[in-house]
């Protein structure tokens, strides 16, 4: 197999791209490959193409469905982790220290003063607030 690189004029025929998985096809008498001069191709001959096409679909149909499977387990995953994380969130939010680190207490906390004893509603004879 003949290496060569991207943007230069080859003869007509199938060329591979190994960091795509592409495979492309010249026609004709020739044509410039795509791509920049860091991209490399490897002319695949005719006979190994025709032998290798039916291989590639085949490994295609067999791990296409084990393909979504993992898509399926790594969204699992991540939403796994996803809720774990708020939930670590959460519990570590309640668990804090009530302490603001910017506020200074100087003069002391304030205190509310006690409230009055509730006067009672009218219709409420049986009221004793000290019960």
């Amino acid at each position: 197999m003949a290496r060569k690189n991207g943007a230069t004029m080859v003869k007509a025929g199938f060329y591979w791209n190994p960091k795509e998985w592409e495979i492309v096809t010249i026609q004709g008498p020739g044509g410039i490959l795509p791509g920049t001069a860091s991209d490399r191709y490897f002319r695949i001959p005719v006979l190994a193409m025709l032998l290798l096409a039916p291989v590639m679909g085949g490994l295609f149909v067999v791990f296409l469905p084990l393909i979504g499977f993992a898509l399926v387990l790594q969204h699992l995953g991540r939403l796994s982790v996803a809720a774990t994380r708020r939930g670590a969130a959460s519990l570590l939010a309640t668990m804090s220290p009530s302490w603001r680190p910017g506020e200074a207490y100087f003069a002391g906390k304030h205190k509310p003063e006690p409230s009055a004893k509730p006067e009672p509603m009218p219709g409420d004879q049986d009221f004793d607030p000290e019960r």
